[in-house]
């Protein structure tokens, strides 16, 4: 069984990506880490800010190990200079 994914890339991450937002299909019980990964693969612009990023899920906060289910929105925020 599998679950889709929608990804919303933010800032940097965008321009890296090449695109703001795409879905990913994932093996049912993935978590935010499985998709970094996939997302990395597929992007390797991404590889570079991978370690300063941050994740939300549905417009929370999340670790790399919180679990994703069908329909779930991953942010991908990196990270931000400001002074």
């Amino acid at each position: 069984m599998s679950i889709r994914v929608r990804v919303l890339y933010f800032g940097q991450a965008r321009e890296a990506a090449g695109k703001k937002e795409e879905e990913f299909t994932l093996p049912n019980a993935s978590s935010v880490e499985t998709l970094v990964g996939l997302s990395l693969r597929t992007h390797r612009g991404l590889r570079g800010m991978h370690g300063a990023m941050r994740f939300a899920v549905n417009e929370e906060v999340a670790g790399e190990a919180n679990r994703l289910a069908n329909g779930d929105v991953v942010a991908f925020l990196p990270p931000v200079a400001g002074g």
